[in-house]
């Protein structure tokens, strides 16, 4: 079937069966094991989330250079979930798809989700307190740790449904990203699948649920630790919770409804066993 496609990758109905074959061993993992590789993915998102905003904290940079610049180095974070291994919230959102197949239940695909979205909150925070202490948001003169209040405070007064569609938008890119790399045979294959569309979501200021889990915390420690310098009124606990709502939903919808359900119906519902 690749033959047809004329390269030397995954074809797509060969995609959808190997996504649907992973779904179905990620929905089945240990709990030790998922915890400690979604801690693993909430970590290298955060160690992307963190070089991103050294580049967005660079005001010398012409607004375009400084947003696909930095959605090029947060790129970082998936390449290192897909090709060191880690369990992500969001790439996992494509479980959907084994379990419309019912290779997996309703309940196996919920412990999933769950545990990962908070693993993944662990290893965020844990990078955020790291680089706290590590001094990371003196940078620059102070900019990168004003940066980080500014990203929260437009973060968390986000309306509902803004946020929810920009969660949306963000996972169909960060899925179709993992459904791209899935097809790649090499280290690079994957890398060069993962870079565009993670760079053209962050360039478009969507919204990703474990990306914030690293912003607003690190904003919010930040403001514990005394920063001033930036008004930040609305970045508090109540006002991160108010931002991972929608975006978790909108996250879910992108990566499960436009993602991993659509395949489904093209490539593997119906079709001949």
């Amino acid at each position: 079937m690749t033959g047809l496609y004329g390269f030397d990758a995954f074809s797509p109905p060969e995609i959808g069966e190997r996504v649907e074959a992973i779904g179905v061993t990620k929905a089945r993992l240990p709990l030790l094991k998922l915890v400690m590789l979604g801690v693993l993915a909430g970590a290298f998102i955060a160690l992307g989330a963190l070089f991103h905003t050294v580049v967005a904290a660079d005001a010398s940079l012409a607004f375009g250079v400084r947003r696909v610049l930095g959605g090029l180095v947060f790129c970082l974070g998936l390449i290192l979930v897909v090709v060191a291994g880690a369990e992500l919230f969001t790439g996992n959102n494509l479980l959907a798809m084994a379990w419309a197949e019912g290779k997996v239940t309703t309940a196996e695909v919920l412990r999933n989700w769950g545990v990962v979205a908070l693993s993944n909150l662990a290893g965020a925070v844990a990078i955020a307190v790291l680089a706290l202490w590590a001094g990371h948001a003196a940078t620059l003169g102070g900019a990168v740790g004003d940066t980080y209040l500014r990203l929260a405070e437009a973060k968390t007064t986000l309306p509902f449904l803004q946020a929810f569609a920009s969660g949306i938008l963000c996972n169909v890119l960060v899925c179709l990203a993992v459904w791209m790399a899935v097809a790649g045979r090499s280290v690079v294959d994957k890398a060069v699948a993962i870079v565009f569309p993670i760079t053209a979501f962050v360039a478009a200021g969507f919204e990703h649920s474990v990306a914030n889990m690293y912003f607003i915390p690190m904003a919010l420690l930040l403001k514990a630790s005394g920063w001033t310098g930036v008004a930040a009124e609305h970045v508090t606990l109540a006002g991160f919770l108010g931002n991972l709502l929608p975006v978790i939903l909108g996250n879910l919808v992108g990566g499960s409804v436009f993602v991993a359900l659509v395949y489904h119906v093209i490539y593997r519902r119906g079709r001949e066993v």
